[in-house]
């Protein structure tokens, strides 16, 4: 038996019409026939019908115009990349992500009352003689993999977004994939339909705009669950990703590379001395995790790459180069600790890893920047109430003091960052408050890194520096930080060291912890992944907000509030507990 395959036009047809006749309260109940009339009610209150979508095969995107505007469509309507379907399409057809430029085009078409929808066209150009391409479109083509129907949630809210993933999985819908687009800030969730849907679509999507990725990690979480083969192939191939991107950046390739012009890769094989069919292979797999973008003249720099440039305001390439290589050679000993309970590192390198690293400079430069290297976290911390109200305090001083008021002038507000590795915390602080004063305490090959770092961004005359150890915590400062320190000791090392802050810190002073802290309630968080890290590497742990109060109760001070930092980070106020 023959089976007729509609061509693009008439599918291109098809979809129009269903968008101009279909509405959201009739289309709803067609595709999940569960449903009843009070959830049929709620579902169609809190999303609309938007579009219907189909995947065609142009021979060029001018000839897909010229088929819109035979439909009676704007033939002009903007394009944009699709990031999701094109990496469904590499997925499913063990393609590279980088061959496949597929766009989306939305002409708008009316509904029946009117309101404003659109027909949501995917378009995969095959030229003529592109057997490769011309394979995925007859298998697209016969399957119909991402035809679907699609309803927009106009006011996005993660708890609704959960409860109505949840009524669909309840009437047998399936997660189904789904991906946040940067370029239109958008958030898409595909599920299959359930097999009793009346509808002639089998996929349906839920559209929100915005970057809703933590919902959506959830959804894929859902997904992989159904195919677990698959996924576990991916997570045990996770050690290929951290070397794929550390020797990337080792080449110092990012910075031979544009985000807006894509470099052919024998220019960029020539800039970085690299062999060129074997960059091209590296930067094809990186094309596939978006940290290059791969076009027919080479490869360009998308911003997740950016970040590994070695001048970029935020790189994280000291990262790359630590997770790639000391920290990537000591997760190989993960299994002597989770056997013995010993640090991993001690035991490959034969020393705790803050004495390996002081008895070579530049390892020891390399960590300091790598800890630099997330000072995304850092950047809400300059407006922290505590912080903000010291220098509020400071700034009320020095203007009773030019006022000629000798009653208020008082010392200058100060912050001590303990152990504040190259100052990156601290002048971010001075330089967002001028009225403030630092003193930074390191050791000594990191003090005079932090004083130089410190000097260039214009605050070092404003800070004092000071060599030791936790022992040596100044007295009378106003305001103390611990950053990324507890996490590296166990629990009777992070009780001396809160109670070598306790001792220093007058009555008034405030204590700000910086911190990745552990969910409770089992929720992803980057906390869980740092907590296997640092028990491997340092003989540390990440811990909950419970036990940190616990530690700060037994050093005598008391937990004041919690805020949230970027990269899954928090900022815990502590001040000494009443009666200490």
């Amino acid at each position: 038996m023959m089976t007729t395959i509609p061509t693009d036009a008439a599918r291109l047809r098809a979809a129009v019409d269903f968008v101009r006749e279909q509405d959201s309260a009739a289309l709803l109940p067609l595709l999940l026939p569960g449903l009843d009339g009070l959830e049929l009610r709620a579902l169609a209150d809190r999303c609309r019908f938007s579009h219907a979508a189909v995947l065609v095969f142009p021979p060029t995107l001018a000839a897909l115009r010229a088929d819109l505007t035979a439909c009676g469509l704007d033939g002009d309507v903007a394009e944009h990349p699709s990031v999701v379907v094109r990496d469904r399409l590499a997925a499913r057809h063990g393609r590279d992500a980088a061959e496949l430029d597929v766009r989306i085009l939305r002409p708008p078409v009316p509904g029946p009352e009117g309101e404003p929808r659109c027909v949501e066209v995917f378009a995969l150009a095959v030229p003529p003689g592109s057997e490769r391409l011309a394979e995925i479109a007859a298998h697209e083509r016969l399957r119909q993999h991402e035809a679907h129907l699609a309803f927009e949630v106009p006011r996005p809210d993660p708890l609704v977004l959960r409860g109505m993933r949840a009524l669909f999985a309840r009437h047998g819908a399936v997660a189904d994939g789904g991906g946040y687009n940067p370029h239109e800030d958008g958030t898409v969730f595909y599920f299959t339909a359930p097999s009793d849907a009346k509808a002639d679509y089998l996929r349906v999507e839920l559209y929100v705009h915005g970057d809703h990725r933590d919902v959506l990690a959830a959804h894929l979480a859902e997904q992989s669950a159904n195919r677990p083969a698959e996924t576990l192939l991916r997570l045990l191939t996770g050690a290929w990703t951290t070397q794929a991107l550390s020797t990337f950046a080792e080449l110092s390739v990012p910075d031979a590379m544009d985000t807006e012009v894509a470099v052919a890769v024998d220019v960029l094989a020539r800039a970085v001395g690299a062999h060129p069919e074997s960059l091209a292979r590296l930067l094809r797999y990186l094309a596939t995790l978006n940290v290059v973008a791969g076009t027919r003249d080479g490869f360009r720099l998308t911003g997740v790459g950016a970040l590994l440039r070695a001048e970029s305001r935020m790189s994280m390439r000291p990262l790359a180069l630590m997770y790639g290589g000391p920290f990537y050679r000591s997760f190989g000993e993960l299994g002597h600790t989770v056997r013995t309970g010993k640090v991993a590192f001690d035991h490959l390198f034969g020393a705790h890893h803050f004495d390996h690293f002081a008895r070579d400079p530049e390892l020891a430069e390399l960590f300091d920047r790598s800890m630099a290297a997330s000072a995304r976290m850092f950047e809400p911390l300059v407006a922290h109430p505590v912080v903000t109200a010291a220098a509020g305090a400071a700034g009320a001083a020095g203007a009773a003091g030019d006022n000629g008021d000798t009653g208020n002038t008082g010392a200058p507000r100060t912050v001590v960052d303990v152990a504040g590795g190259n100052g990156e915390l601290l002048g971010r602080i001075l330089t967002a408050h001028p009225r403030l004063h630092g003193v930074l305490l390191e050791r000594p090959h990191v003090v005079e890194a932090a004083r130089r770092a410190l000097d260039a961004a214009g605050c070092g005359v404003r800070c004092r520096y000071q060599v030791g150890d936790f022992a040596d915590v100044p007295a009378g400062g106003d305001v103390y930080v611990l950053s990324r320190v507890l996490h590296d000791w166990d629990d009777d090392r992070c009780r001396a060291i809160l109670r070598n802050c306790a001792r220093a810190m007058p009555p008034h002073a405030d204590l700000l912890v910086v911190e990745r802290v552990l969910p409770t309630d089992g929720s992803p968080s980057l906390a869980t992944a740092w907590d296997l890290h640092m028990m491997c590497n340092v003989g540390g742990r990440e811990r909950t907000a419970d036990h940190y109060a616990r530690l700060f109760a037994d050093a005598g001070l008391a937990l004041v509030d919690r805020s949230p930092l970027p990269l899954d980070g928090s900022v815990l106020h502590a001040r000494k507990a009443a009666g200490a």
